[in-house]
């Protein structure tokens, strides 16, 4: 293992990991608690460590906290892999035990949470707890449902089949990473429309412009699917919390809890006045859930 402290726009160092030939980008703030876990952060898709500023700012107080770039997005490489939950968990196992060296608590949005919880569930020596902030992932389906028309089932897989073509796939990535598409989006998203600024935009453009990044892009249409999220909270050891965006239109938070108490009812949870990202959109709120959590492991 190499790492190179390099600058960033934030006060927060930046430094590169070699993890299987590749640089995996990270931030570290804060100091190692002797009664507390260290914290690892786990943006998004098409996000990075930026994403969490507002919460390594604060957070650092307490706990030494670490935030990484996911393989395929931020400041990391961008190869072109098979992008999966798999590959990504591995990343953070791997993470947590040749960087911070001692038990995390995972915190992850979106995609970042579905992968916080495959490391969880998979990799029990490495996680102290999961914290999932408007969490990705497919539940198994018990409820038949509607047979689709011929009609639909074409355009369905007529619409896949689109989006693996190279030159589609392309034609689409250059289009939703043009700024303006990017501040259309959030603003769809987040609740609180000032909170999407000129600088979060530029955050969530700019690793768009790295090599390889359409190809990481292309990817998500290619990835088979996961493990169902039930199948991996059926194995979790570890203490869960879920935080909720409840103006989330991507997740339907007041749908999607009752699957995760189903299958892990030991949980805690909060609903805040949030969209996707509840972490940037009110940090002050999230940060202090995190504390109190995270003190009474």
């Amino acid at each position: 293992m190499s790492a190179t402290a390099i600058a960033q726009p934030s006060s927060f160092p930046g430094i590169f990991w070699q993890w299987r030939g590749h640089s995996i980008y990270y931030v570290a703030a804060g100091c190692p608690q002797p009664n507390r876990p260290p914290l690892l952060l786990v943006h998004g898709f098409g996000a990075s460590t930026d994403h969490w500023r507002k919460n390594i700012a604060e957070l650092q107080a307490d706990f030494a906290v670490y935030a990484i770039d996911l393989l395929g997005f931020g400041r990391s490489a961008k190869p072109n892999l098979e992008y999966s939950g798999k590959l990504w968990s591995e990343q953070l196992r791997d993470f947590i035990q040749e960087v911070i060296e001692q038990p995390a608590v995972i915190a992850g949005n979106s995609i970042g949470g579905y992968v916080a919880l495959c490391t969880g569930a998979n990799y029990p020596e490495t996680t102290a707890g999961v914290v999932l902030l408007n969490s990705a992932g497919p539940f198994t389906e018990v409820t038949e449902t509607v047979k689709e028309t011929v009609f639909q089932e074409f355009i369905k897989n007529g619409m896949r089949s689109l989006l693996l073509q190279p030159w589609a796939n392309f034609l689409l990535f250059q289009y939703v990473r043009q700024r303006w598409v990017i501040r259309q989006t959030l603003e769809k998203v987040y609740r609180d429309r000032s909170a999407v600024s000129d600088r979060l935009v530029e955050e969530i453009y700019r690793p768009s412009c790295d090599e390889g990044a359409a190809q990481v892009f292309a990817s998500v249409f290619k990835s088979p699917r996961g493990e169902m999220n039930d199948a991996l909270l059926a194995k979790l050891q570890a203490p869960l919390l879920l935080l909720w965006g409840d103006a989330d239109p991507w997740m339907n938070a007041r749908l999607r809890s009752p699957k995760f108490r189903q299958h892990y009812p030991a949980l805690s949870e909060y609903f805040l006045q949030a969209g996707h990202c509840p972490h940037d959109e009110v940090p002050q709120q999230v940060n202090a859930l995190i504390r109190e959590w995270v003190s009474n492991l």
